[in-house]
């Protein structure tokens, strides 16, 4: 019998793999992402330190307003504008983007790349 790994599973083993080769450092922090059912959380990661930088979530109430849905394609999109415009008033340009463990489609692009319009280097 042919036991299956859930996707959950599969999912925190490549974020793992992932980790191991990135890390985030004060010159250099880790764009962090995690998505659910029902939201994204964003965060820039000073890994050397152990600390937050810059943090956003559809949870966030002035995130939340603009929003029609918090679990799409454009909610994911303004949440990396609003990531992107925090980093860069703290004076944060470049990061290491960390996926999650999740592919680099939909959602999590559509953030990537509204994070990079902003004015992110990565």
């Amino acid at each position: 019998m042919v036991n299956k790994k859930s996707r959950q599973e599969v999912r925190v083993k490549k974020h793992m793999r992932i980790r191991n080769r990135i890390s985030g450092t004060a010159e250099r922090p880790r764009l962090a992402v995690y998505r659910s059912n029902n939201h994204m959380y964003a965060q820039i990661i000073d890994d050397v330190a152990g600390s937050t930088l810059v943090a956003a979530c559809t949870l966030e109430k002035e995130v939340k307003e603009q929003l029609e849905k918090t679990n799409n394609v454009d909610a994911a999109a303004y949440l990396g504008t609003v990531i992107g415009k925090r980093a860069m008033e703290k004076g944060i340009e470049t990061v290491v983007f960390d996926r999650g463990g999740y592919l680099y489609h939909g959602k999590i692009a559509a953030l990537a790349d509204a994070a990079r319009e902003a004015g992110l280097k990565f």
